[in-house]
């Protein structure tokens, strides 16, 4: 069965973070999605190239396959659609009971045509790529006394400062001087056509 909407923007695993404007779609969830689908379970159930935006904010870390998820999420989406993932960075990644694994500065490396064995037949464009020491404060703040959310967020801008005039080297290198850093987030742009 293959969902309807007139939205042509997706929230992939919203969580209890419901999108307006977005059909949300969610399987372990207390709030109630637009639709409920295990995204673990392809085909996902919308058309092909019709997406022109599709966001994923700590849900890829819970997939058991990525890359054939992110191979599912080019078929959804229209030509030059933008794909947003914010995953947890490797050297804070498994810091969660259900995480499956973290990621890096290399995953981009995967949809590019020209990285040879590696390449998955799933042709992106790396658009912005940012590592980010203190993520989520929205979530923080249920757990954590204002005055050390506001402490980390400010660390943490002078800490995402340095790290992203090199995410390469960052995450090769010093992100564990810091303690880790808690997400990288990628923004990628579909090519349909290109190899």
């Amino acid at each position: 069965m293959t969902f309807k909407s007139t939205s042509r923007k997706l929230n992939l695993g919203s969580g209890e973070f419901l999108k307006e404007g977005f059909i949300n779609v969610d399987y372990y969830s207390n709030s109630t999605p637009d639709i409920s689908h295990n995204l673990n379970q392809l085909p996902y159930p919308f058309e092909n190239d019709y997406f022109e935006r599709v966001e994923a904010d700590h849900v890829f870390e819970h997939l058991y396959e990525p890359f054939q998820v992110m191979q599912e999420l080019h078929r959804i989406c229209a030509p030059e659609a933008i794909i947003h993932i914010r995953v947890p960075h490797f050297s804070r990644g498994f810091t969660h009971a259900d995480h499956k694994r973290g990621f890096d500065v290399t995953f981009p490396y995967y949809f590019n045509p020209k990285f040879g064995p590696g390449y998955q037949g799933v042709p992106l464009e790396l658009v912005k790529m940012r590592l980010t020491w203190f993520a989520q404060p929205y979530m923080k703040k249920s757990v954590m006394p204002a005055i050390l959310v506001w402490i980390g967020q400010g660390m943490g801008l002078a800490i995402d400062l340095l790290a992203n005039l090199s995410p390469w080297v960052c995450s090769r290198i010093w992100c564990y001087w810091v303690g880790g850093f808690e997400e990288i987030e990628f923004v990628f742009r579909v090519k349909k056509g290109a190899a």
